[in-house]
């Protein structure tokens, strides 16, 4: 995702679930081609989209978008508002993500700075579960943070138990395959109750980081018809909506 504060920016995300998945019908395989287009097609927004033009995106074919709502425990997105709710507004699903800096402070407190400014779920059927972007960190010149594997992998799991805890649903992943793989080692601790939400520019979506046989949201590019990144949810229109409401 997007860093909105110094850093250049950059994306690399990553939800998937096994789970979530394997309830859309065992068809989401990694092969799935952007050009599939009976998929709800959506994206994802930051500060750098500044107010978007809502009512556009839509009649473009824009159905579900993630909003960036926090990094760290210092960071609120300025936009969050009316990129939030404005998306709500004209009948897009929407949901909020967290933009993980975790050499700054622990996966808890993170979780419970992004819950308390936007990052909370609710079953009406038009929120998407709160997700983690948790790849390369531009606020560090060390590779993964500076931190073991084990470190991030409890890292990840602190995040992940307090997001369940405050919301009763554990937090979609968005990461990339090679951050993945290096820093957590695949670790494949996470894919059999985090939806993958996977950050792979291109015309297919490769290969998946460890432990993940399926994508449920796929970015694919960083430029097209809607504002932000370029997203595919991986099921149709109604298993979506059943996605949203959990």
């Amino acid at each position: 995702m997007a860093r909105d504060q110094t850093a250049p920016r950059r994306r690399a995300r990553i939800v998937a679930a096994s789970a979530v998945a394997l309830a859309i019908g065992g068809t989401a395989l990694a092969e799935v081609p952007v050009s599939a287009a009976s998929k709800p097609r959506g994206h994802d927004v930051s500060s750098h989209q500044k107010n978007v033009n809502w009512r556009k995106a839509k009649n473009k074919g824009a159905r579900f978008v993630y909003v960036k709502a926090t990094e760290a425990t210092d960071y609120r997105n300025p936009y969050f508002t009316q990129q939030y709710n404005g998306s709500r507004n004209v009948g897009l699903i929407r949901g909020a993500y967290h933009f993980a800096v975790p050499n700054k402070s622990s996966g808890r407190k993170q979780a419970a700075y992004f819950l308390r400014h936007g990052g909370r779920w609710s079953r009406d059927g038009w929120t998407l579960p709160p997700a983690l972007d948790i790849e390369h960190n531009p606020y560090s010149s060390r590779r993964c943070s500076g931190m073991s594997k084990g470190q991030m992998i409890h890292w990840i799991k602190s995040f992940s138990n307090e997001v369940k805890r405050q919301t009763g649903r554990r937090p979609v992943i968005y990461t990339n395959a090679i951050w993945w793989n290096t820093c957590t080692g695949g670790s494949r601790a996470f894919a059999s109750s985090h939806p993958l939400w996977l950050a792979r520019w291109g015309a297919s979506a490769g290969a998946l980081p460890r432990g993940w046989s399926y994508w449920t949201f796929w970015q694919h590019d960083n430029g097209g018809r809607f504002p932000g990144d370029q997203n595919l949810f991986n099921g149709s229109m109604r298993q979506l909506k059943r996605f949203a409401r959990g």
